[in-house]
């Protein structure tokens, strides 16, 4: 077993859920360390649709995400950097577009839900 998720069984490590829903609808749930950006999580777990190709630094647009419209509000703002990013997508920018590697988990965002676009 991996030691954050003993940790995380003990209660010393937060590790909100997230699910990533994929085009045909195929869904996927993980664990996510508390920091850790929705993008990490989805590289790190072999989550298929977003590739990250600069690593988290919101200078490629490879891991545009939309965002579930009940946890919009919940994210914070987008940033100009973000903003600029979003406008170089190869799917459909959409109000509820965002970058994963911007959204940073936390416990208040348990549960947070992100639709995967058909191309990065």
């Amino acid at each position: 077993m991996c030691l954050d998720f003993e940790l995380k069984e003990l209660g010393r490590i937060q590790m909100p859920k997230i699910a990533y829903v994929a085009p045909n609808g195929t869904k996927t749930e993980i664990d996510l360390k508390e920091g850790w950006s929705v993008m990490q999580g989805a590289t790190l777990n072999g989550i298929d649709g977003i590739s990250g190709e600069c690593g988290g630094s919101c200078s490629c647009a490879t891991c545009h995400v939309y965002v579930d419209d009940a946890w919009a509000e919940q994210l914070p703002a987008v940033e100009e950097s973000e903003d600029d990013m979003l406008d170089c997508v190869d799917s459909d920018r959409k109000p509820n577009s965002r970058l994963g590697c911007q959204i940073k988990m936390n416990a208040d965002l348990e549960g947070l839900v992100v639709y995967l676009p058909e191309t990065q």
